[in-house]
């Protein structure tokens, strides 16, 4: 099979959480743990960071490779969904997995990813822990998938476990409570691992605490513990929160068994896209009219953008939208902006959220905008309308950043 021939092949055969939604998803690690036997267990053959969280596990775990990349170290990471090519997801140093590798992989392995009906995260999982294994990296990070107890990634023992913070999304999954979504992320604790909390929250502290001292690992809140920051590529505002969570996690690290100067965490924090690849954080991609995109996808991380929306300077905003099918959007109306123009429009993935009934719901809750066939159909209109002092920003979903960048 050729590289595209094997790609199609694990979107067809696999079932895969990103374009089906809740029929792919797995909630238990039983298929995880007989792959990772098959595969001789790579997991435990590197050393990694397990990051977790509602928001931000993404921006956080590129932070750290390129922290780690700076300091030398050779870094495997871990990541999803992907926006264009497959090999996003696994990478070493800033470097996709290789096609000769992914057709590999799939050739040798494809009878028993067949005959336990492997989801395509599970099997992806497997590859990348197979990959970074073989290619002997230093340090893999470790981006969990969906939640934490039950993810394929948390078959790991990490050097750290990393929770940025938490907020309502996946509710048919983790809960419709932050409490009950925390006890999910807090699945990814171990014992006498030492874990990393972003952000304090009222509601999901205690239970943290509680089970870090059930199983006797220190605890840290980084909001509380790290007063400033350094700058940093990825300009979001929401990233201030990430950094600090990403520099309480070197700190531990350096109390172990890494070594990390001040000057590569200053680097690493200033180069993560060159370093890593990562797109689609607050990413602008023209000027006049000002161009803005992001992937924030649920009600914490629409705040935080629209937030920042606020503080930039222009006559008129444009936005283009899509969500998901699955999205409750009684949770993300009230944040978005009601004086803009939307561009409503359908991500080009079995899950995305039909145009009509997306555009039904907002117009019904005051907002003013037309439906378009496309995600480039809708941005090309929202250009053609604006001038070049108004704003477009492009989100929804991740799915729809990804139909644009």
């Amino acid at each position: 099979m050729t590289y595209q021939d094997t790609v199609n092949w694990m979107f067809s055969r696999l079932p895969m959480y990103q374009r089906q939604g809740k029929s792919a998803y797995k909630a238990d690690l039983k298929n995880t743990l007989l792959l990772a036997e098959h595969l001789k267990n790579p997991q435990n053959k590197i050393k990694t960071i397990h990051v977790a969280g509602t928001n931000g596990k993404g921006s956080t775990s590129h932070m750290l490779a390129s922290i780690f990349q700076e300091a030398g170290y050779k870094v495997g990471l871990f990541t999803s969904p992907h926006l264009k090519d497959f090999r996003e997801r696994i990478k070493i140093n800033g470097k996709v997995v290789s096609k000769s590798f992914v057709i590999g992989f799939v050739k040798s392995n494809r009878a028993f990813l067949e005959s336990q009906n492997l989801s395509f995260f599970e099997m992806t999982s497997g590859m990348a822990f197979d990959y970074f294994a073989k290619q002997k990296v230093d340090i893999a990070i470790i981006e969990v998938g969906l939640g934490g107890r039950l993810d394929s990634t948390n078959i790991i023992t990490p050097e750290v476990s990393v929770i940025t913070n938490i907020g309502l999304d996946h509710t048919q999954f983790l809960g419709n409570t932050l409490k009950a979504i925390a006890l999910e992320k807090a699945g990814i604790i171990k014992p006498n691992v030492p874990v990393i909390i972003g952000e304090t929250q009222e509601e999901t502290t205690n239970g943290f605490i509680d089970i870090a001292k059930k199983n006797h690992s220190e605890i840290y809140f980084a909001d509380t513990l790290i007063h400033g920051v350094f700058p940093c590529d990825l300009k979001g505002l929401y990233q201030q929160k990430n950094i600090k969570t990403v520099l309480q996690t070197i700190q531990v690290l350096n109390s172990t068994s890494f070594s990390i100067s001040e000057k590569q965490i200053k680097n690493g924090l200033l180069h993560v896209v060159k370093n890593t690849g990562l797109q689609g954080r607050w990413q602008i991609l023209q000027e006049q009219p000002k161009v803005i995109c992001d992937t924030a996808h649920n009600r914490e991380g629409l705040n935080y953008i629209v937030k920042q929306l606020e503080e930039e300077a222009y006559s008129h905003m444009h936005i283009v939208f899509g969500v998901v099918n699955d999205k409750d959007l009684s949770s993300i109306l009230h944040v978005l902006p009601k004086k803009a123009t939307y561009y409503f429009c359908k991500p080009d993935v079995p899950r995305g959220m039909e145009v009509g009934l997306l555009q039904k719901e907002f117009l019904n809750a005051g907002y003013t905008g037309s439906s378009y066939m496309s995600v480039n159909e809708a941005l090309i209109a929202a250009k053609k309308n604006a001038s070049e002092r108004d704003l477009i920003y492009v989100g929804g979903s991740t799915f729809v950043v990804a139909e644009i960048i």
